[in-house]
């Protein structure tokens, strides 16, 4: 199902649309926006300059730290009497991020979601039980009003109380999960662990998952875990940009559609800002149009990916971005390696002896920088073993270096010894400013 004939359009049409979008939306946050007015005016731009697509690259960045140095809400655009909703960033340090919503702001948010929703196969016969944390945190509400909007039933759990998440999945008939990847595969678990089979004993068949990334080895675990009927998508946003809605993956699966007569995305190179060609991997860079509270314009978010304009199998004609390879700012430096924590998933989830729980720490020891992983066995019979351990712990090292290009240390620790995460799993902890 496709929900809004804005995503079939043909590539000149949707460009109109941006580039129309573009111009209002400049004039709007120059003449709205006094810390906006100030960047654009020593960048030397006018809202008069910008006269096509291609002119958005004369506009300065965005940085988290505009709104750190606004805080909370110097960036808005309109009167506090003007706003219906406050969010914020779900980050755990310093000032969050505050971002607000005008009526109509909210309307097209929850429109962008149902739009996502559908994507990922959900239908207004759908009951969808939310395992996101509600409160300030954009996913949990976002999700909701979407689905609603589309007209499913909503269960609003929250996260946690794992018990009561499969009682009422048994008891409500629950067939779409919103939930973090890991949160889903944790739940799994607990589930198998109780004696019932996901795929016989429950009618969920639909997973739309955020608030972290899925490696495609991690979709074959959840797969693993849920069953073979159960589709998993995984949707993109941030609380910066609105929250959920900016892009999902449809049921084709390459890729997440972006919304295009929303938002503009652009791929450039991390260290020099240069725009880089479809297809070329960058840092996303993304610019909202019509947002009245909080319009933002080309801001940097950090995440790596790729776009790609070549049609989908589903219709839908509207860019995709490939599924985020890490985000900029995640990237460890090991003894001059670069070293994402995605690469390290997608090693460790094809060795079938271990889970799909995994924790890295590196340390900085007589001036050598070392990164242990602790992986959980499946089988906790095989720590009665030295040789099969040892066997398996060089197996791992040996996948590990083809893909890395470096040693690491291997700790394999017994089932459900690694802590499981609610929210957005903690998969990495560096130590090197603690150590020589």
């Amino acid at each position: 199902m496709i929900w809004a004939k804005e995503e079939t359009l043909p590539r000149a049409e949707i460009e109109d649309i941006q580039l129309d979008k573009l111009k209002e939306t400049v004039r709007y946050i120059y003449g709205k926006s006094a810390p906006y007015r100030k960047k654009m005016d020593e960048a030397g731009v006018k809202p008069d300059d910008i006269n096509s697509l291609t002119d958005l690259q004369k506009l300065p960045f965005t940085y988290k730290a505009d709104f750190r140095d606004n805080y909370p809400m110097g960036l808005f655009a309109v009167d506090k009497k003007e706003l219906v909703r406050f969010h914020a960033s779900s980050g755990t340090t310093g000032k969050p991020t505050v971002v607000g919503y005008t009526k109509k702001d909210l309307d097209v948010w929850l429109n962008n979601v149902a739009r996502i929703a559908c994507m990922g196969g959900a239908t207004p016969d759908d009951v969808a039980q939310i395992a996101f944390g509600y409160g300030t945190f954009t996913g949990a509400l976002g999700l909701h009003g979407g689905l609603e909007m589309l007209g499913a039933s909503v269960i609003p759990m929250s996260s946690g109380n794992t018990k009561k998440q499969i009682m009422f999945m048994q008891d409500m008939g629950t067939t779409l999960l919103v939930a973090t990847p890991s949160y889903a595969l944790h739940l799994g678990e607990e589930i198998r662990a109780r004696g019932i089979d996901p795929s016989r004993d429950l009618k969920v068949h639909i997973g739309l998952f955020g608030g972290e990334g899925m490696t495609e080895p991690m979709r074959d675990e959840m797969h693993k875990v849920w069953g073979e009927q159960f589709l998993c998508t995984q949707n993109y946003g941030m609380s910066e940009l609105c929250g959920p809605g900016v892009a999902g993956e449809c049921e084709s699966l390459c890729g997440m559609h972006v919304n295009e007569d929303w938002f503009i995305p652009e791929v450039i190179d991390p260290e020099t800002g240069e725009v880089l060609p479809p297809g070329e991997h960058g840092e996303l860079v993304v610019t909202c149009l019509g947002k009245e509270a909080l319009p933002l314009v080309r801001y940097r978010t950090g995440d790596l990916t790729r776009l790609m304009y070549e049609p989908c199998a589903c219709g839908r004609t509207t860019v995709r971005m490939e599924n985020l390879s890490g985000r900029s700012d995640d990237m460890l430096v090991i003894r001059g390696v670069n070293v994402f924590p995605t690469q390290i998933e997608e090693v460790l989830l094809q060795v079938p002896e271990i889970g799909p729980h995994y924790e890295i720490v590196v340390e900085r020891k007589n001036r050598l920088d070392v990164m242990t992983i602790t992986v959980e066995l499946i089988d906790d019979r095989l720590l009665d073993s030295y040789s099969k351990l040892s066997e398996l712990e060089q197996r791992i090292k040996k996948g590990l270096k083809a893909q890395l290009g470096l040693a690491t240390q291997i700790k394999l620790v017994a089932p459900y010894s690694l802590q499981r995460f609610e929210g957005k799993a903690k998969r990495v902890t560096d130590l090197r400013k603690d150590g020589l």
